[in-house]
């Protein structure tokens, strides 16, 4: 069965309208101008007219030197609308950052205030650590392992805080023999030889 319809011969693709923004200024176009094809990016499809606008100008082809100069303009504003379409989508990112930190810290603030109200609650006991007498006349201060020492303050001991006790002395080797002085010293004789 056939549908009434009558189907298409030409490629639809070509009819879709374009993506606006996205890759554009990366992209590589096809151009076709009256000088034939000019491939590559909108940056480099622009130089390329303008340069040829201008070789036109110099060999005095008013006609061509506006062709050209009208196949730049197109690719200049198409450029120029995918730019500003990239920086109006950075700005908004920027807007969506800027207040997602903003939230971020504001719930941050409103932790820390609950956190602090909740230590205020609770008393902390309070160290009772007297310090010892300073003498100002002869500028002595105290020792503070003293202080420490003195006051319970729960800390708990480690092998460094305790004192070292001091290694007993090891006894001097005596002095090796040189080698030469080895070798010549006689074995001693042994009981089974005579």
């Amino acid at each position: 069965m056939r549908s009434s319809k009558p189907r298409s011969r030409k490629n639809n693709n070509r009819n879709r309208p374009q993506q606006s923004g996205g890759n554009v200024p990366n992209r590589v176009f096809d151009s076709s101008g009256p000088e034939g094809k000019v491939r590559g990016t909108p940056q480099q499809i622009i130089d390329k007219y303008q340069q040829l606008a201008r070789d036109a100008q110099l060999a005095g082809d008013r006609v061509a030197t506006e062709n050209f100069s009208q196949h730049a303009e197109h690719y200049l504003r198409m450029l120029g609308a995918a730019q500003k379409e990239i920086d109006e989508r950075r700005e908004a990112q920027e807007r969506e950052n800027r207040e997602r930190q903003a939230e971020r810290d504001r719930e941050r603030a409103e932790r820390d205030a609950e956190r602090a109200a909740r230590e205020a609650e609770q008393p902390q006991p309070q160290p009772q650590v007297q310090p010892a007498a300073v003498q100002s006349d002869s500028g002595v201060q105290p020792d503070v392992i003293d202080v420490i020492e003195s006051a319970d303050s729960g800390l708990v001991e480690t092998p460094e805080s305790k004192p070292r006790k001091p290694r007993p002395q090891r006894k001097p080797r005596a002095p090796r023999k040189p080698a030469s002085e080895q070798s010549e010293a006689p074995e001693p004789a042994s009981d089974a030889a005579e």
